[in-house]
């Protein structure tokens, strides 16, 4: 149920779960299916299930591709969650705040190359 979903969400503070069906990926459930699927059309998250207002036909990314390809992705069709797969199998999922952070970090770790480099540490 959309409850259950909600309430391990608030739990872990996280803005979506996969919803699985064995080991495969049967969708994703956002906070934002939610308000748009579920609240907006009057259902109720005691006695909605998630399969109801989950997205279906999930982008996935392969374990092998990096952060900018990850961001094209999410940036080209609009996600905010990414999951990650390796050989077919769920290991992972990226968040867009998971894609920021790396960048940052990336971006901070050229800085100090760059810095270390003109003065000569």
């Amino acid at each position: 149920m959309v409850i259950e979903a909600l309430e391990l969400m608030a739990s872990k503070n996280i803005g979506a779960v996969l919803v699985m069906d064995g080991s495969h990926l049967a969708g994703i459930f956002s906070e934002r299916d939610y308000a748009r699927k579920g609240i907006l059309q009057g259902r109720k998250a005691k006695s909605t299930p998630v399969t109801e207002v989950m997205t279906h036909g999930v982008f996935v990314v392969d374990i092998s591709k990096n952060i900018d390809d990850c961001m094209k992705i999410m940036s080209e069709k609009h996600i905010r969650h990414l999951p990650v797969v390796d050989d077919g199998r769920v290991v992972g999922i990226l968040s867009v705040s998971d894609i920021v952070t790396a960048i940052m970090h990336e971006q901070e770790n050229r800085i100090q190359s760059l810095e270390q480099y003109i003065t000569g540490y």
